[in-house]
């Protein structure tokens, strides 16, 4: 069985924060269970453009509102509490909260905790050994 509250992972190396979000990875690769999970806070006002080119990631909106567009197509999605999107088909997005936004995510394959967006929103694929 594994436990770990978020507590224990605040302002340590697995604690990433920059001008836009803040994301505290709970669950990471070195786990060994297939996935990784992170409780991502989005900054109100700010606009994020990500592309997840060697994951699926699934976000669950837990706290605030904001919209999530798909570059592709150019439709948008409004969130709220409750709300999940998934970016299953290496989906080019940008998500902009109205409010701060508190969500859940799951990555697979998980990512390790190394990983730093390109310019491009990308996170590399690294394997743990």
């Amino acid at each position: 069985m594994f436990v770990r509250h978020l507590s224990e992972v605040e302002d340590t190396e697995d604690d990433i924060k920059t001008e836009n979000w803040r994301s505290k990875r709970i669950v990471l690769a070195r786990e060994k269970v297939g996935f990784s999970v992170h409780e991502t806070t989005l900054y109100a006002g700010t606009v994020n453009d990500f592309w997840y080119d060697n994951h699926v990631e699934a976000v669950f909106v837990t706290h605030g509102e904001g919209e999530v567009e798909d570059k592709a197509t150019g439709e948008v999605h409004q969130l709220a509490p409750g709300s999940l999107y998934m970016l299953n088909n290496r989906d080019k997005h940008q998500v902009r909260p109205r409010t701060e936004m508190r969500t859940v995510c799951v990555f697979n394959p998980p990512v390790t905790g190394r990983e730093v967006h390109d310019e491009n929103g990308v996170y590399p694929l690294i394997v743990e050994d």
